[in-house]
């Protein structure tokens, strides 16, 4: 299945809450979304491995403004979530499940759905196969598989493990749209957005991207850590995978193995993008929207 891309139209949502919780001792950043007139749903979107949760900003006013409420969350070492001072240990898929828990415990919710783009949805596919069990009800994963193809994740690394830094937010921002590319479009505003949501200023001045850059530490010390076969095979709840049609990341043989293991999940080939679509125009909207209302 293809789709097409279109600018997204304006939704009405209400204003997002910031907020902070303490989850195996870390503080924790996520935004709120918590619709006017709820329609009993929740849905936790995660973001991307050197992205924060405000990426997911265009979804979540597209279905809080359709009564769902939205928790994005920061992940540690990302955006406003504390550093960990344990990057050797803490910056892995597990000890991401854990907070994740931790997290959906503490605002007593108990049944949800899961969008996960990259990382995120790898956070899904550990949490729904394990400690989330029976709590997620529907699982979208984003141009994320349980194969990453090797040439991408060098690429990755590559430029997360060292960020660079510039003079100007404008710059970064260039910077961004060149790096991003493979997100698809995004307009204007949409590139700011993502910009200035993930800058931060280093003692020297200059801007770089807001993530800690030990992050890129769970390649090397968790090195099987994105082997999820054997976790992906276990998950017993229906699945949505969106694959950027041009995705070095997620390799088109590795999205058919999908539709005929395990879950054996629904793979839509989204056009005009890479990894990973950015879950910002109205086609990606519907697809998450009627998935997760069961459709």
């Amino acid at each position: 299945m293809n789709t097409t891309t279109l600018e997204a139209p304006v939704t009405t949502a209400v204003a997002p809450r910031s907020r902070y919780l303490t989850c195996e001792g870390r503080e924790i950043h996520f935004m709120d979304w918590e619709p006017e007139t709820p329609n009993g749903q929740v849905v936790i979107a995660w973001h991307g491995l050197a992205r924060t949760g405000r990426d997911m900003d265009p979804l979540a006013a597209h279905l809080s403004a359709l009564g769902w409420r939205v928790i994005c969350p920061d992940t540690i070492g990302r955006g406003l979530s504390q550093w960990s001072p344990r990057p050797e240990a803490e910056y892995c898929l597990d000890f991401y499940s854990r907070i994740a828990t931790a997290l959906v415990d503490q605002l007593v919710i108990r049944r949800f759905h899961w969008v996960g783009t990259s990382m995120g949805g790898a956070i899904g596919m550990v949490c729904a196969a394990g400690p989330l069990h029976g709590r997620i009800e529907r699982l979208v994963l984003n141009d994320i598989g349980p194969q990453l193809a090797d040439e991408a994740v060098q690429r990755i690394r590559a430029y997360a493990g060292s960020p660079s830094a510039f003079d100007t937010v404008s710059e970064l921002e260039q910077y961004f749209r060149t790096v991003y590319k493979p997100y698809g479009y995004l307009s204007d505003a949409q590139w700011r957005l993502l910009t200035e949501s993930s800058t931060r200023r280093l003692p020297d001045g200059r801007v770089t991207p807001h993530y800690d850059p030990a992050m890129v530490q769970q390649f090397s010390h968790h090195p099987a850590d994105y082997d999820l076969w054997p976790t992906y095979d276990r998950i017993d709840i229906p699945v949505l995978c969106l694959r950027g049609a041009e995705s070095d990341l997620l390799l088109a043989d590795t999205a058919e193995a999908m539709r005929d293991r395990g879950p054996r999940a629904l793979v839509v080939t989204i056009a005009g993008c890479g990894h990973a679509p950015a879950l910002n125009v109205p086609d990606q909207f519907e697809l998450v929207q009627r998935f997760l209302a069961g459709h």
